[in-house]
């Protein structure tokens, strides 16, 4: 008996020791700790559900066959989920400015400013950041960025963050930003002139950072030209990769020892020249063979005698045209946010209505680091003095682009009203500047919207029919169709230039909707109003090419049972 009831408790032990190591593989090994701190603003999405409603007066409309930038005004916790929902995997480049956390009660949580004394300050940061960013990682494509600027302060702690976020492999690398060349004095502490970027891909594999086109001026190296075009450097051609790494890349070259020419295949007279440096190792060449061949009918490659033997080089040329990897450091003055973040915001408003904009170059060259096709979508969720969307549109004026940037910030100072809306509006439509000189504006398209919220304690019916009705803004938002064409209390229908949504609210209004778009033959995007999931898709069979169905408001219910988990 004792034998059995020690095999018993043995036995018990044995699974309370899986279970312990199933918990600790769990716990985290390494990494951040923090004190998660609820925020009000999250909480309430438990029971109101943020949707859009859009500003019609601030809407701006210069050429409808152009691309529709957003600005939401509102908390961007409640932006980016609804975005959620309209934008998710549809984002290219995300550019933030998030709070510094200085503890100069410049940033609010819960209401309340977080200063230098709040032992939680960091906690508080961070449970702030995580809840957005993993919001934001869905919002982008599988090829999409995200750039993240920051001071000391929090650098070291938003670096681990995104590692978690992100994936620590995902890291693109950090630039040094020379933003305050003057320097800001800090008693007893070192003179502080820079901050940081950082970046993230979502899947590095796929995107990684884009090279951009660097003047030939804006150079350090002193470019010569020749009838094959411009180069700077005479390059050695033997690399120092191991043999090992690249075999193809090592084989012989021939040089004649009085004329020194070149030859790829072996000539009488001629010394043969292997990749092999002066301590012996067999390293590779810096050129495929047939790059070479090609190298040498344009007489580009050529051979030098040194105290080491023969070596062979060839003129560098860098692509121009395809550009060139951004490097870690930045001090170009132009960088400066006192003389192209600040004065902007003076010309524009006759003073500065933002304490630290961003220079609208510093914006450019991270948007173009990140991606630098013309046909992007930027995201920026702090969107402050509207920086971004001010240098989304000048890099459109650079290169005829066709970018778009959505913007979102809260109204806390008048911020949203009296700064970044303003600033907008002007570049796009034009303004006086300090010299009262007219300033031409860019173009483009702006529609205004602010966060608004739907009770939705629990799950009933009255509750869906009230979603639905009030997320109409939201739909438009989805499909990028503004222009209302057809309006009841049954089914409304939009669009733009090329594309048209329907949103049935009574299925009994099917009929009467498959006869208002009889006629048109572009595509349609319908949304049906459904107690369940049902999309009705009997119902289109005869003109099922033609539309898209999907049911609502579940769509939207499940994006948001996902995030308020």
């Amino acid at each position: 008996m004792k034998k059995i009831v020690k095999k018993l408790k043995k036995e018990k032990l044995l699974v309370e020791i899986d279970r312990l190591k199933n918990e600790l593989k769990k716990k985290k090994k390494y990494g951040l700790v923090w004190e998660d701190k609820p925020e009000d603003v999250v909480e309430m999405c438990k029971e109101k559900l943020p949707v859009l409603k859009e500003v019609k007066n601030k809407g701006i409309i210069t050429d409808k066959n152009k691309p529709m930038n957003l600005l939401i005004e509102g908390d961007n916790y409640h932006a980016l989920s609804v975005l959620s929902y309209t934008h998710a995997k549809k984002i290219d480049a995300i550019y933030i400015d998030p709070p510094y956390n200085t503890g100069s009660n410049t940033w609010k949580y819960n209401n309340n400013y977080v200063d230098s004394e709040d032992v939680f300050r960091h906690s508080k940061w961070l449970s702030f950041m995580e809840k957005r960013l993993k919001l934001a990682r869905n919002l982008l494509k599988i090829e999409g960025i995200i750039c993240l600027t920051i001071d000391e302060n929090e650098q070291a702690q938003l670096k681990l963050l995104c590692d978690e976020i992100f994936g620590e492999n995902n890291y693109l690398g950090t630039v040094c930003i020379r933003n305050n060349p003057s320097g800001r004095t800090r008693k007893s502490e070192i003179s502080l002139q820079h901050e940081y970027a950082v970046f993230y891909s979502k899947n590095k594999e796929k995107k990684g950072i884009s090279p951009f086109y660097v003047s030939p001026e804006d150079k350090t190296h002193n470019y010569k030209e020749d009838e094959n075009g411009k180069w700077y450097e005479k390059r050695n051609l033997r690399r120092g990769r191991k043999k090992e790494e690249r075999p193809k890349r090592f084989f012989s070259i021939y040089v004649h020892p009085e004329n020194f020419e070149i030859s790829i295949k072996n000539k009488p007279g001629f010394v043969e020249v292997l990749p092999v440096n002066d301590l012996g190792h067999e390293l590779t060449w810096d050129r495929e063979r047939k790059k070479i061949e090609e190298l040498y009918r344009k007489k580009e490659i050529w051979s030098e005698k040194t105290k080491k033997g023969y070596q062979i080089f060839f003129k560098f040329r860098p692509s121009l045209e395809l550009g060139e990897s951004p490097k870690s450091l930045w001090i170009d003055p132009k960088y400066s946010s006192r003389e192209h973040g600040i004065r902007v915001l003076k010309d524009i408003f006759g003073e500065s209505p933002f304490e630290y904009p961003k220079s609208i170059y510093a914006v450019m060259d991270c948007i173009k680091s990140m991606n630098s096709s013309k046909e992007i979508l930027v995201l920026d969720f702090f969107a402050g003095s509207g920086t971004t969307g001010h240098a989304v549109m000048e890099l459109n004026e650079e290169d005829d682009g066709n970018r778009k940037f959505i913007l979102c910030t809260n109204n806390e100072n008048n911020i949203a009203t009296e700064v970044c809306y303003p600033r907008v509006k002007n570049i796009i439509e034009g303004y006086k500047n300090l010299k009262k000189d007219k300033i031409e504006g860019l173009g483009g398209n702006l529609k205004y919207f602010k966060t608004d919220f739907v009770d939705y304690k629990e799950s009933i019916d009255r509750n869906k029919i009230k979603l639905t009705k009030e997320a109409v803004e939201m739909l438009c938002v989805k499909e990028g169709t503004f222009e209302l064409i057809q309006g009841s209390n049954d089914f409304k229908i939009f669009k733009n230039h090329e594309h048209y949504t329907g949103i049935i609210f009574d299925q009994l209004a099917i009929k009467d909707f498959k006869k208002a778009i009889h006629d048109t033959k572009s595509k349609f995007s319908v949304y049906i109003f459904s107690l369940g999931d049902d999309s009705f898709e009997d119902e289109f069979e005869d003109i099922k090419q033609k539309v898209k169905l999907s049911p609502i408001p579940e769509a939207i219910l499940k994006v948001y049972r996902r995030i308020y988990k």
